[in-house]
């Protein structure tokens, strides 16, 4: 059953949609702002996220651009806006799809299935193991022989991003795109850069790798240390 966060600051619009996608077969958890949905959000690692725009406090595409920071949970926007340039700034802002209000129960359910149906085949694996070394994904943690590793946001997109491909060399150029969402690639010094910073967290160096070996004019690749 799929698990739904709901952040509506409307009471009797909360309490009709609890009751409808419950009835629906999901389950639903709720909060009433934006500061309360962004640590529910991190904390309950729901599948999805019906987020309303119009938040008192922090604002519904404000918490969007701090969720996506931190989480890659689909969500749909809930809007009275129904202008292109509210929307286009929501889709921009990370929004998966959007519904524009009054909506009923029905579409707003059909949206979420066709949403996690077309997110499944992008959600990893919870947890990616190479040695001793543990990432879990949803919760954006790593442990090294079992101690807690403290990465930056995109350090942790580096790591799991190699660490999903085992053993294979990637390329600067993939990493740019995939990771740092460069599309017509950028400075390899960006790469080498954090690539460093990551050595030196998980205790080794350029000169005395473990996981991280460099293929020269290649790229970089994980692997299992030997020995």
């Amino acid at each position: 059953m799929p698990h739904l966060l709901l952040v509506e600051d409307d009471a009797s619009i909360r309490t009709a949609l609890v009751r409808a996608l419950t009835g629906r077969g999901h389950v639903v958890s709720t909060a009433a702002d934006g500061l309360a949905g962004l640590s529910l959000a991190v904390d309950l690692r729901p599948d999805l996220i019906v987020l309303d725009l119009g938040l008192p406090g922090l604002d519904g595409r404000s918490m969007l651009s701090m969720l996506r920071a931190v989480s890659a949970v689909p969500v749909i926007v809930a809007t009275a806006r129904d202008d292109d340039a509210s929307l286009v700034a929501a889709l921009d802002a990370g929004a998966d799809d959007y519904v524009v209000k009054p909506f009923s129960a029905e579409s707003l359910d059909a949206r979420i299935r066709a949403v996690l149906r077309r997110t499944a085949g992008d959600i990893p694996a919870r947890s990616l193991v190479v040695g001793g070394l543990e990432i879990d994904v949803r919760a954006r943690e790593v442990r090294l022989d079992g101690v807690a590793v403290e990465l930056s946001p995109k350090e942790f997109d580096l790591l799991a991003y190699l660490a999903a491909r085992p053993g294979e060399v990637v390329t600067k150029r993939e990493l740019l795109t995939e990771v740092w969402r460069l599309p017509y690639g950028g400075a390899d010094k960006t790469v080498d850069v954090h690539l460093s910073w990551l050595r030196r967290k998980l205790g080794e160096s350029a000169h005395e790798p473990r996981y991280l070996l460099t293929v020269r004019g290649v790229g970089v690749k994980l692997v299992e240390p030997a020995g």
